[in-house]
């Protein structure tokens, strides 16, 4: 298995609307937690797109004036981090260009697993690459492509790709939405006055007042066009395996995803953890906001009072989408302040979705005990995290990863907890209230799709 050069985190896409580029602002305004590091927004007005993107938050990236330029009743959208490859602008989304067709512009969530192996033969083939993302493949493939219609030359492409993508593509006239066939990444559909909204979350409709109508099914594509309803198109037989850890950690709690409330799901991974680890305490802490849910889960289920024992500064980004390791445990420093006076004596039982390095946690306990709480029994509502993603998710390699190198005991000791226990990958899909083969849980079990 490869990992390819880049990968992104959400997508917007808004057609036949007056606002289309404001209304993808507020749509990616509302996804900024899928990625902090660059935004940028494609609009159509059927003769031209234009294009704004740049390194930054969304409120950074545009402005009233900015908008104003990116005019037409068509837009893309795009927020993004970056776990390998280079921090550039060439590297922001969408990804623009022209070609004999005209005018076209890509946004991605996913990673496409044989990347390389398809750049490589395009440059053989003569391509010049302008950025370090995966993405950019497609531009080439659909412009080399010899079928006659874009429709034809987008299938054309993303039957050359593997891996998890759900891409949004903007011509002069036309939206195209397309999910891979395993639907590892979400994409919902949703209706917004006579015109229509694609969405890696539903948060990103609710903002803007769109309705949820369903999610872009696994292996399909969608085709809006001016004056019709959405044509379907199944290019893949479909092979559901949603990713587990939308659910776990990537997801915001208010939104529906794979057609599930995320909230309800997280919360019901704290009951499953009580049932599985439970431990005598005098309060349920989380780790906010990540959390949050579970503990509460966890409290109702135990009888143990739930507390806000730690407070989190909002106006720090996640840690765990930080590029490296020292803004990490910068942030986690500026980012979470226990509550002395409510933890001090007390023994607390804390409440995390997940341990990927350990380092986050190691500091969470130390903070605690330094407040003055007398035993720290740490909680995860999720599996140990033993093997890399390769399919859109911010997990180091595997010699990065904790539960992959160290026992539970040994985890135990480095993040200096009184005791430490996770949730089992079998409770993990009771708590989704769905069989496990509908889920890709390889970061958990090492067992890839592709």
């Amino acid at each position: 298995m490869r990992q390819s050069l880049n990968e992104k985190c959400a997508v917007v896409g808004i057609f036949n609307h007056v606002e289309a580029s404001k209304l993808a602002y507020f749509s990616l305004h509302s996804l900024q937690h899928r990625g902090q590091e660059a935004a940028g927004i494609s609009s159509g007005d059927g003769e031209r797109l234009h294009t704004i993107k740049d390194r930054g938050l969304v409120t950074q990236v545009f402005d009233e004036q900015k908008l104003a330029t990116l005019k037409g009743h068509m837009a893309i959208g795009h927020t993004r981090y970056s776990t390998a490859g280079d921090d550039s602008i060439l590297d922001a989304q969408p990804v623009h260009a022209n070609y004999d067709l005209g005018q076209i512009s890509i946004v991605h969530n996913g990673n496409l697993t044989n990347a390389q192996e398809v750049r490589n033969k395009l440059i053989k083939e003569g391509a010049i690459f302008q950025s370090s993302m995966d993405t950019e493949n497609l531009i080439h493939l659909i412009a080399k492509s010899n079928q006659g219609k874009l429709k034809d030359r987008i299938i054309d492409a993303v039957k050359q790709i593997e891996g998890a993508f759900s891409l949004v593509f903007l011509s002069r006239t036309k939206m195209f939405a397309v999910r891979d066939r395993f639907g590892f990444r979400p994409l919902a559909l949703g209706r917004i006055g006579d015109g229509y909204v694609v969405a890696s979350e539903t948060c990103a409709f609710d903002l803007i007042g769109a309705t949820y109508i369903r999610d872009v099914e696994p292996g399909e594509m969608l085709i809006f066009e001016k004056g019709k309803a959405p044509q379907s198109l199944k290019i893949f037989d479909a092979t559901p395996k949603h990713c587990i850890f939308e659910y776990v950690y990537f997801a915001r709690p208010d939104s529906e995803v794979f057609g599930k409330n995320v909230y309800q799901k997280r919360k019901n991974m704290g009951v499953e953890l009580a049932k599985e680890q439970p431990i005598e305490a005098d309060m349920v802490v989380p780790v906010p906001d990540g959390g949050v849910p579970a503990a509460i889960g966890y409290s109702q289920q135990s009888g143990i009072p739930y507390e806000m024992g730690i407070m989190r500064n909002h106006y720090v980004g996640r840690t765990f989408i930080e590029p490296t390791q020292e803004m990490r445990d910068l942030k986690v420093k500026m980012k979470l302040s226990p509550i002395r006076e409510l933890i001090e004596g007390k023994r607390l039982i804390v409440i995390d979705d997940s341990i990927v390095r350990g380092t986050t946690s190691r500091r969470i306990v130390r903070m605690l005990k330094e407040a003055g709480a007398a035993e720290v029994h740490m909680r995860i509502s999720s599996p140990p995290t033993t093997d890399p993603c390769f399919y859109g998710v911010d997990t180091p390699n595997k010699e990065k990863l904790i539960a992959a190198n160290m026992s539970i005991e040994e985890i135990c000791h480095y993040i200096e907890a009184d005791s430490l226990g996770f949730l089992s990958t079998e409770a993990l899909m009771r708590s989704v209230r769905a069989e496990g083969s509908e889920y890709c849980t390889a970061c958990f079990t090492g067992e890839y799709i592709v």
